[in-house]
């Protein structure tokens, strides 16, 4: 088709067809698709770098208006922006659809034809054709024969019509691109239902207790299916090894996961990079803390008394209680621990040190005896269900094989008998130098075949 003729078609387009070609046009553009990209990986970043999911009282610590963050950031373009929960805003959302639409108008209007027109048969008919071949040389051979063994040895496929020869491999190498924007648009695909159907919570539960999940912190619109309803979790046991410097080694969570009438259905011991996953929702082991403590004044019944963590200014974590030693109320003693190893410090109603006691020992004060009978320790567990995770993953893996792929050359070799002459030239798209070693060995071989 000429030029003149292509004018030609476009002006017996409708005005609807004409905008059609244009947006597709557009939209197939690579230098759109880059800055898509590149917008992309910068909110990605952005995500990465600004906390997700928090409270609004974090942001306004962390981000105050004055003085505002690099001059601008403050919690109120924080929270306006949705940086707080960036995978899951729509204009996020909307880059992802966008750049996936990108990438199909490019497979469809330059990959497909690109294939398509590998795969035709494309035998050169006049010899000035071969001077348009970087590579290209005369035979001095008498018939064609003699050239086909030696292309199909090096792994050609030849295609003949009477004195013409076309032969090519590497036909992977043009489905290569084709592979890798398939799964990209998988793994967008992927991002986009996880966002859609996920959830992400979080929950600090005493060793002991059992739960639901409840405290859902980002969830998309579609997440109610995944929210777990007729099943909970227990946890059975809470504990931290030590270091023998008194370090932390690592924390475990002893969970089972329990039906509505109790009956264990599952059960793990988590700890960090070892979570359990149940019905698609995962249990990350993250945090951990002291809920409370269990004691007893003189003859009393074991009671619990629930601990918070104190403010250190940045110094430490510090659990506290108050226990009262007369029944009015009117007089107790504070515990202060740092760790599940077990010191607790005890200090009077004037605030001043009494002594230390350790789980299972008892201390006189105030007139009554005091029996730390158990620390309660709690452990914080991250919850997330993302649903579209396994397409990423099948996304990431399939993009690694069109990787693969496109880096295989697709070379072309054309041979034309005319008369006398034999013209003989060739060209691929990547790894010249040894296209241009295979060619010459043909040439070598036909040589030494007719010597």
């Amino acid at each position: 088709m000429t030029v003149s003729d292509s004018s030609k078609l476009s002006d017996n387009l409708s005005w609807p067809q004409q905008s059609l070609r244009k947006v597709i046009k557009t939209v197939a553009d690579l230098r759109l698709a880059i800055i898509l990209l590149l917008t992309i990986a910068l909110f990605s970043i952005s995500g990465t770098v600004i906390e997700q999911g928090e409270t609004l009282t974090f942001y306004q610590e962390n981000y105050p208006e004055n003085p505002a963050l690099f001059g601008f950031l403050t919690w109120q373009v924080i929270l306006i922006l949705g940086l707080n929960h960036v995978y899951t805003t729509w204009w996020f959302l909307s880059l992802l659809v966008l750049f996936g639409t990108s990438l199909t108008a490019c497979t469809f209007t330059r990959q497909f034809p690109a294939l398509k027109a590998a795969r035709h048969w494309n035998f050169y008919q006049q010899p000035r054709q071969f001077e348009k071949l970087a590579l290209s040389t005369e035979l001095e051979i008498s018939e064609l024969a003699p050239i086909i063994p030696i292309l199909e040895k090096k792994g050609y496929k030849i295609f003949q019509e009477n004195q013409a020869i076309y032969a090519r491999k590497g036909i992977i190498g043009k489905i290569g691109p084709i592979v890798v924007h398939a799964a990209m648009l998988i793994i967008l695909g992927g991002a986009i239902w996880g966002a859609l159907t996920g959830f992400f919570a979080q929950e600090m539960v005493p060793s002991g207790a059992a739960f639901k999940v409840n405290n859902i912190i980002e969830a998309g619109p579609l997440s109610a299916p995944q929210i777990p309803k007729d099943w909970g979790i227990l946890v059975n046991r809470f504990w931290i090894d030590y270091t023998p410097d008194g370090n932390i080694d690592q924390f475990y969570s002893d969970l089972s996961v329990i039906n509505e009438q109790g009956e264990e259905l599952e059960r793990k011991t988590i700890y960090v990079n070892q979570p359990l996953r149940y019905h698609g929702v995962t249990f990350y082991q993250t945090n951990w803390g002291i809920a409370g403590v269990k004691v007893q004044v003189n003859n009393s019944p074991i009671f619990n008394i629930p601990a918070a963590p104190l403010n250190t200014n940045g110094q430490g974590k510090i659990w506290g209680t108050w226990i009262p030693t007369k029944p009015d109320l009117s007089e107790g003693v504070s515990l202060l621990t740092r760790d599940l190893q077990g010191t607790m410090m005890v200090y009077d109603t004037k605030g001043n040190l009494y002594g230390a006691v350790r789980p299972g020992m008892a201390i006189n004060i105030n007139g009554v005896t005091l029996k730390i009978h158990e620390l309660i320790g709690s452990t914080g567990l991250q919850i997330k269900a993302d649903p579209g995770i396994p397409f990423v993953y099948s996304g990431f893996g399939l993009l690694m094989i069109g990787v693969i792929m496109s880096y295989l050359s697709h070379s072309q070799i054309w041979v034309l008998k005319e008369g006398e002459h034999c013209y003989f030239g060739g060209k691929t798209n990547r790894a010249q130098v040894s296209f241009e070693r295979e060619l010459l060995g043909v040439v070598d071989e036909l040589n030494s075949a007719k010597n």
